[in-house]
């Protein structure tokens, strides 16, 4: 019994770190009125969420991109600083920044690598698919990833993955009825 409790607690913690990550990437991406204009790009995101913060197996440190962990260390601290960071992340660095499954963001981005996927994960890859949205969609299926979610820079959409699986929200539909005109 004492079991299933525990379970349900990291899950409800797990979604709450999954909805403040994709909520800040919604926010970014309604922020940016600039989705139209030819040649530009908008911010871009892309975050995995780790059980075990020993993913040095499937990344790769990615330079000198690195999160501003003096802003912001933890997701849920400050809504404020880590809005705040993700910004200066999603215009100015590359790659995927990693958070362990308490809401602690390490510094160090990174590239993550592809893997040989299971037959159990028969993976669907859409048109609309990058890079970035094609390695978070593998990532998903590491049994250490519990989530990750990306932002697009070419139209705004954030995706969330997990387990092989995502779900897509295109720019027109975030934010729902809280969405601004």
């Amino acid at each position: 019994m004492g079991n299933t409790a525990s379970v349900q607690v990291n899950y409800e913690s797990s979604q709450e770190l999954m909805d403040l990550i994709r909520y800040t990437a919604e926010t970014l991406s309604l922020e940016f009125a600039r989705w139209d204009e030819e040649y530009v790009s908008g911010p871009s995101l892309y975050f995995i969420v780790v059980a075990d913060v020993n993913f040095d197996k499937y990344t790769d440190p990615l330079g000198a991109n690195y999160w501003p962990t003096e802003r912001c260390a933890v997701v849920s601290e400050s809504a404020e600083n880590f809005i705040e960071a993700a910004r200066h992340v999603a215009f100015n660095c590359d790659g995927a920044v990693v958070v362990a499954a308490d809401g602690t963001i390490q510094r160090q981005m990174v590239r993550v690598r592809s893997h040989n996927i299971e037959d159990s994960h028969t993976l669907t890859y859409p048109d609309w698919m990058g890079t970035k949205h094609l390695s978070a969609l593998e990532v998903s299926t590491r049994e250490e990833v519990l989530w990750a979610v990306t932002l697009s820079e070419e139209n705004g959409r954030v995706t969330t993955f997990l387990d092989g699986t995502y779900q897509d929200y295109p720019r027109e539909q975030i934010g729902g009825r809280w969405r601004p005109d």
